[in-house]
């Protein structure tokens, strides 16, 4: 009877993890390149509730489900034009490549929307909303002239496997081994003045937000139906 307990109580805790992604996902439903994030489940371990007299009559009982991984969907979408020469949408594959001037890790975003700052040497270099520098195709930040536009366009990069990259916040991702090295994308599908459109869907998120609370729901249910039989089997003993 405790698996019972065990099993609801990882029920619950696995649809509150898909609640939070999905949560998530409604947050930045007007965030530039954002991509949606799914969540992905794994069942956990089966045993046999009692030993079979034949292969035939095996009866297993499994503990529940647990939240595996997170995946990320890097499709691209519609780009909203502003009519900003330093905002960028890439409607291809790719990641526009950012280097942390502070610490000069190297990350690699969808979100286009860059601006210009003023260097101490009076240089303007084309940064993020979070200071991050943009990077060219030699690896070098890119400059902004006089009239306001780069003088070259972002490096797009990618990879041969996208699945698994890591998530690091402000819309940015950073490679783990399995993704390979980066690879150059020449001649990229790339519309200076707009900005690319988050593809999460509303429609689509209500739906799963629905879902996971009725099985949300249930799981709780599971827990004190539990407990009333765990309360009747106590009191008969008595």
């Amino acid at each position: 009877m405790d698996t019972s307990f065990y099993t609801a109580a990882r029920g619950v805790r696995t649809q509150q993890e898909r609640t939070n992604v999905i949560s998530n996902n409604i947050a930045n439903l007007n965030t530039t390149g954002y991509k949606m994030h799914s969540a992905a489940f794994m069942d956990l371990m089966y045993y046999n509730m009692r030993q079979p007299e034949t292969a035939l009559t095996t009866l297993q009982a499994g503990t529940g489900v647990m939240q595996e991984r997170t995946d990320i969907d890097f499709s691209a979408t519609a780009a909203s034009p502003t009519g900003q020469p330093l905002d960028y949408a890439l409607l291809g594959d790719g990641f526009f490549v950012l280097r942390d001037p502070a610490s000069g890790d190297i990350t690699y975003t969808r979100d286009g929307h860059f601006q210009a700052s003023v260097q101490a040497s009076g240089i303007m270099l084309l940064i993020t909303d979070y200071g991050k520098l943009v990077l060219d195709a030699s690896g070098n930040p890119i400059t902004v002239g006089e009239d306001g536009r780069a003088t070259t366009d972002p490096a797009v990069y990618t990879f041969a496997n996208k699945n698994g990259m890591e998530a690091v916040g402000t819309n940015e991702f950073s490679p783990v081994p399995k993704n390979g090295a980066p690879i150059l994308v020449t001649n990229p599908n790339m519309r200076s003045g707009h900005l690319e459109m988050s593809n999460a869907d509303l429609a689509e998120e209500f739906a799963k937000m629905v879902e996971s609370s009725r099985a949300y729901s249930y799981a709780l249910k599971m827990v004190q139906t539990s407990d009333e039989v765990e309360q009747t089997i106590n009191s008969l003993r008595a």
